[in-house]
């Protein structure tokens, strides 16, 4: 039996390229609800930096937190805006 302290992972901190971000966002968007997949977001989105983040987007910081979050429901503007400014693009694809 291992004796030791637990500290909660943060998915965010092992997101370090664009590759990583695409990857673990595929997979959200592949079988998650609406919610998980703003949840999504908002990891990638705390990976790159929220004021970064904000200021690429033109959006207040608080209101992307608000939108990213499990129970947010982030506009297909904000969604489109996030996206481009994490240097990543929403591109349909055939089922």
């Amino acid at each position: 039996m291992m004796n030791g302290k637990t500290f909660p992972l943060d998915p965010a901190a092992l997101i370090e390229t664009p590759e990583d971000a695409a990857l673990f966002l595929q997979a959200a968007f592949e079988d998650g609800t609406p919610a998980e997949i703003a949840h999504a977001l908002g990891i990638v989105a705390r990976s790159r930096g929220m004021t970064a983040l904000a200021d690429k987007t033109g959006l207040q910081r608080q209101a992307l937190y608000k939108a990213l979050d499990e129970a947010g429901n982030p506009t297909l503007d904000t969604l489109i805006k996030v996206i481009r400014a994490l240097g990543l693009k929403l591109v349909p694809e055939a089922a």
